[in-house]
């Protein structure tokens, strides 16, 4: 039985352009202000928290790791399932984000939100949160250019797509570019 066909490598090219399409259809400038927001976090002592729902939640917590252990940035995430569902069960699972916030973010710390559609509940409640307490806030959407996160963080990303997997990988190419920038910054600062 052969599976491959023209039709399939079609797609797997095709698909790979639309990625590469969208990763490249970012402003660079956005992308060295959340580096230098990240790094100003650090000079000052704070932390970079990310938050996301799925597989932006396995998202936050591959950069969450990346910038502790490689960038030697203060970050964390709040994928522990006692601490979701603790804060989804007594507040709604649409003011969870904002609880965690509240009960883990400093002033000064950086809140790093995502939701592919821009439209969680949780998310958009969290950026609230966030600037109630003072917080610099990133932003990662998708889908529609005027989603309710798009416009909401001191530094905005969206990706012009409709498809889960493309904002998803978009967002996580982006924000590991951002890592990537920070560590390249620290290592030519160290050889000076």
């Amino acid at each position: 039985m052969q599976i491959l066909t023209k039709n399939n490598s079609s797609f797997f090219t095709s698909y790979f352009s639309t990625i590469s399409t969208t990763v490249c259809d970012v402003d660079i400038v956005l992308l060295e202000k959340a580096a230098e927001v990240m790094l100003q976090a650090k000079a000052n002592g704070k932390k970079i928290i990310f938050v996301g729902n799925g597989g932006s939640a396995a998202m936050a917590s591959h950069l969450s790791v990346d910038l502790t252990k490689a960038a030697g940035i203060r970050a964390i995430n709040f994928n522990e399932a006692d601490l979701l569902t603790c804060l989804a069960n007594d507040y709604g699972y649409e003011h969870w984000v904002a609880r965690a916030l509240e009960a883990y973010a400093d002033r000064g710390d950086v809140a790093v939100l995502i939701s592919s559609s821009g439209k969680s509940p949780n998310i958009v409640n969290g950026v609230s949160q966030a600037r109630e307490m003072g917080l610099p806030v990133i932003t990662l959407s998708g889908f529609e250019a005027d989603n309710p996160l798009c416009k909401l963080g001191d530094i905005n990303f969206w990706c012009n797509s409709g498809a889960y997997n493309v904002v998803e990988m978009t967002h996580h190419i982006w924000l590991l570019a951002i890592a990537d920038y920070i560590i390249h910054i620290q290592a030519g600062k160290a050889t000076r």
